[in-house]
């Protein structure tokens, strides 16, 4: 009888101890850490298991008891789900929140902007910028970066859809080139699906050209339907584009900021003031405003169009009225003229 009573008495002893016990361990595992006053950035690599983990916690005083931290874990039904990368910690998350913060994958994201107008080097200097990037392709010759995104040879001009782009750490600027090259193709075949009928290319390519030159022409939103519409009706006649951009774009480096009129009779295959038809690729990266434009112009009968200097365009019917536009708009230009928006951040 003795026996059974001092039984009894340990059973309840062991399991008050128990429920103490699992009290301190649901109490440490639910109450914040209060690590420091500032978040802490941790990266979690590939291949990092628990122990490891938790010891990387507790060496950077973020965790107390990492065998404990572990153990609860262990017995999580997705403690197995940590998922790898690169965490923001808040002073004031208890381990158990970091815990579902790594089953959430809750990382860090960043995000870089390719602006509308860009050209291919543009772009290449903004991801070689970009921080928590892996640059994979600095000091890369362009027809290798071609090769690696599966369009070897291609010109790679305006093959990338100008957008903001979230990414997180591991990510690459590859990986950023492929999503944008991606979305181009996408809303290129969207937008070509759905053109006016009649218009003067040959393929979504050739329109993509048009969309380029129109981008770098367009000074107001508004205006790129006209644009596009005196582009379109010079093709239409046979008459040269005789657009700036295209001569700018061929001149590349030889270009310092003034368009002369030796560089409009400098030939090349770029100078649209010298060859009738489109160039042979792309100018500029271009948005799906500018390829809207392309495939879907303003009818009218100007077929000419000068900057006035605010932004805006004066469009004439005839040349003598693109003469005396020209006369008033360009030759008496003002400190703050402009023809289009920069394009450089």
């Amino acid at each position: 009888m003795l026996k059974k009573r001092n039984l009894v008495i340990l059973m309840f002893a062991l399991g008050g101890m128990t429920l103490i016990a699992l009290g301190a361990f649901y109490r440490y595992m639910n109450l914040p850490t209060n690590f420091g006053p500032d978040p802490v950035t941790m990266v979690i690599e590939s291949g990092m298991n628990l122990t490891r983990l938790s010891k990387q916690l507790a060496g950077k005083q973020i965790i107390e008891h990492p065998k404990l931290w572990t153990l609860y874990a262990r017995l999580s039904p997705k403690g197995s789900q940590i998922k790898t990368g690169e965490y923001l910690l808040a002073p004031e998350s208890s381990p158990l929140e970091l815990l579902n913060q790594f089953i959430a994958g809750d990382v860090i994201e960043y995000q870089i902007t390719i602006i509308e107008g860009w050209n291919f080097r543009q772009m290449l200097q903004a991801l070689d910028k970009a921080k928590r990037l892996d640059h994979q392709l600095q000091g890369v010759p362009v027809k290798e970066i071609m090769s690696r995104l599966n369009k070897p040879g291609m010109h790679p001009e305006g093959l990338f859809f100008p957008d903001s782009y979230r990414y997180v750490y591991g990510n690459s600027d590859l990986d950023i080139l492929k999503r944008a090259s991606a979305r181009l193709e996408s809303v290129l075949q969207a937008e070509w699906e759905n053109r006016q009928e009649g218009l003067p290319y040959e393929s979504a390519y050739e329109a993509l050209i048009m969309a380029s030159i129109i981008e770098k022409e367009t000074g107001q939103a508004d205006e790129r339907d006209e644009i596009a519409g005196v582009f379109i009706r010079r093709l239409e006649k046979g008459m040269r584009l005789q657009t700036d951009p295209t001569v700018i774009y061929g001149l590349g480096d030889q270009f310092k900021g003034n368009l002369t009129r030796k560089h409009l009779k400098q030939p090349g295959p770029y100078n649209t003031y010298v060859n009738k038809g489109l160039p042979p690729t792309p100018i500029a990266l271009v948005g799906r405003e500018a390829i809207r434009a392309a495939l879907n112009p303003s009818k009218g009968t100007s077929l000419y169009f000068v900057a006035k200097g605010d932004g805006s365009h004066f469009f004439s019917d005839t040349l003598d009225e693109h003469i005396n536009a020209v006369r008033k708009y360009q030759l008496k230009r003002k400190n703050n003229y402009q023809s289009a928006p920069s394009t450089t951040k």
